[in-house]
């Protein structure tokens, strides 16, 4: 678990590292997740250790939301004097991540599995 959460600090600190180095209009976390899933997908499997961090980190996930809602509310006058845009990025955004989830989730749904199925047992009929 240690080394999957350095693996994940390392991928921040180079995205940190890479946005600081090109100005990007991106915060580094975001660059360096995308360099892991790049990663992920050149490695072609999740080490099982990033697995289960990940997944431990999920279970958890509205711990991280707390920190951004304080920062709104430290800006609180701004949302007010901008909330029409404040509401219709939220509803957009909304939209859009609820369209691509259903688009990647008919996708992955459709392609052939690579996992074996198991088949199933015919009944004898015979219950005790």
């Amino acid at each position: 678990m240690i080394y999957a959460f350095a693996a994940l600090f390392v991928f921040q600190l180079i995205g940190e590292f890479i946005v600081q180095l090109t100005h990007l209009p991106i915060p580094g976390p975001l660059a360096g997740m995308g360099l892991l899933f790049f990663a992920l997908l050149l490695k072609g499997q999740i080490p099982d250790a990033l697995d289960r961090t990940a997944d431990k980190l999920f279970s958890h996930m509205m711990l991280f939301f707390i920190p951004l809602v304080t920062g709104v509310m430290m800006h609180f006058e701004r949302v007010v004097n901008e909330g029409l845009a404040f509401i219709a990025a939220c509803v957009i955004g909304s939209a859009v991540s609820l369209v691509v989830t259903a688009l990647t989730l008919q996708w992955m749904l459709k392609r052939p599995s690579k996992v074996p199925q198991k088949i199933a047992q015919p009944n004898t009929g015979v219950d005790k």
